[in-house]
């Protein structure tokens, strides 16, 4: 809509844009215990409330060989009990000052967060303190523990995403760090036992590669002298770096797992792209916008809205320390198997070149990245996260603040640029999980080889 000059309001136009308001990420204030823990703080008093995440700068990449799934169920076994204390002693210390723990684990990371009142704010730290650096690792709890991560992988075995998202991972890398997921593998699960998980907490969960991050009603040095008390006894040098975590496999160039009677395909097409340091970041997000990161993107579009074979596909660029995973995830109808894979292929190739990014489709691209970017840092967890993902990935304090104006200043040039760079369609990578009996003869038209047929057991 807009206004007339007469003061009518013109509803056969949408109303104009305006500029994308400025964000500044809040300030962060940096110390280093004398362990080495670093300590990073933002305030964000809104609410009387504080967030802790102790971040670990070790993760399912330095799981070792065979031993696959040993930092998540590490991670796992730390709020079962520390001291004297049981896990549901520990869940009642929590519930007394309102807290709650999260623990997620990456490829790169371990993350471990409470949040309370800040008037417990000590309490809090402590607790977490405690079930991180002192927890008891006690031969029942593992047990348990280990027992409910075997049944996890086995309710997994049906589900055709689940299986995708470990083939493909293992097709892309190999037996490199980066070649399973964090939850590890039946066998490796198996084959850990406790005093593994003893040693993996000992050698690698150190302080000299941990940063504490505080975001709420905080100050400071009230932060850093709470750490140093909860810390204390904390110690141990740098543990040891894993190999490349990106050395690429070379799978065949069409994979297949059977799913005989499914009447959908789930498919992963893809190849291992660039880490987070990478220059082209800024235009690759925007270019992954145009390509399929979004609904009105050109895979979508074309395989939903013009051929009507999916509810909708996506693709995007996976982030890590190191050479991260670019991938196109989409379920089709078995019958347009080899329809959803050729397309998805030629429009991954045609936006290096024969079909570079328009100003219009930079612009809607460039606007679903700006114009909700505040949202992303409303509450204080969201805001403990983003300082995480600073300490992780070596980023700049303004990476934030600088990050609209980033994008909103890139070309189309530039965006079809990264795309060349960064996309090679002759290194692109297919699995299929799913019944491939109908749309098996058309594979010749695919021109990917002769298909290899993979046993998602053996992965």
């Amino acid at each position: 809509m807009s206004q007339t000059s007469a003061g009518r309001i013109d509803r056969s136009q949408l109303p104009p844009l305006r500029p994308v308001p400025r964000f500044s990420f809040p300030a962060i204030t940096k110390s280093e215990l004398s362990n080495g823990l670093k300590i990073c703080t933002a305030r964000h008093a809104q609410v009387p409330m504080i967030g802790f995440l102790l971040l670990l700068h070790r993760g399912a990449s330095n799981d070792p060989v065979g031993l696959e799934g040993l930092a998540a169920i590490t991670a796992d076994m730390l709020d079962e009990g520390t001291g004297s204390l049981s896990a549901i002693d520990v869940g009642e210390q929590l519930s007394r000052i309102g807290a709650q723990l999260d623990v997620d684990v990456s490829s790169d990371a371990m993350l471990f967060g409470i949040t309370s009142l800040s008037r417990f704010a000590d309490r809090g730290l402590q607790l977490l303190a405690d079930i991180v650096v002192r927890p008891s690792l006690r031969d029942d709890d593992f047990e348990r523990v280990r027992q409910q991560r075997l049944n996890r992988l086995i309710q997994i075995r049906d589900m055709p995403g689940a299986i995708a998202e470990r083939v493909f991972t293992r097709l892309l890398y190999g037996n490199a760090p980066y070649g399973h997921t964090p939850l590890g593998r039946e066998s490796s699960l198996s084959a850990i036992t406790v005093d593994d998980v003893r040693a993996f907490h000992r050698k690698t969960l150190l302080p000299g590669q941990a940063t504490l991050v505080a975001v709420g009603d905080c100050d400071h040095d009230v932060i850093r002298a709470l750490a140093e008390k909860a810390f204390s006894g904390w110690t141990g040098g740098e543990s040891e770096r894993a190999p490349d975590s990106a050395t690429p496999a070379h799978p065949a160039r069409l994979n297949i797992v059977a799913r005989p009677g499914a009447s959908q395909s789930e498919l992963r097409i893809g190849h291992v792209a660039v880490s987070r340091s990478a220059p082209d970041y800024h235009a690759l997000v925007a270019a992954n916008m145009v390509l399929g990161g979004q609904y009105v993107s050109r895979i979508n579009l074309n395989l939903r809205a013009d051929k009507g074979i999916t509810y909708g596909a996506r693709t995007a660029f996976e982030f890590r320390r190191q050479p991260g995973p670019f991938s196109l995830s989409v379920s089709v109808d078995k019958a347009a198997t080899v329809v959803a894979i050729s397309e998805s292929m030629r429009e991954i190739a045609e936006i290096r070149d024969v079909k570079p990014v328009l100003a219009d489709e930079l612009a809607i691209g460039v606007a679903a990245l700006t114009r909700g970017y505040a949202k992303n840092f409303e509450t204080f967890d969201q805001l403990a996260r983003a300082v995480a993902q600073l300490s992780l990935f070596d980023l700049p304090d303004t990476f934030y603040s600088d990050f609209v104006p980033r994008i909103e200043a890139l070309s189309p040039d530039e965006v079809t640029r990264a795309a060349a760079r960064n996309l090679d369609p002759a290194r692109l990578t297919t699995l299929i999980v799913g019944d491939v009996d109908t749309a098996s003869q058309d594979f010749g038209h695919l021109n990917l080889g002769e298909p290899a047929l993979v046993r998602p057991d053996t992965i």
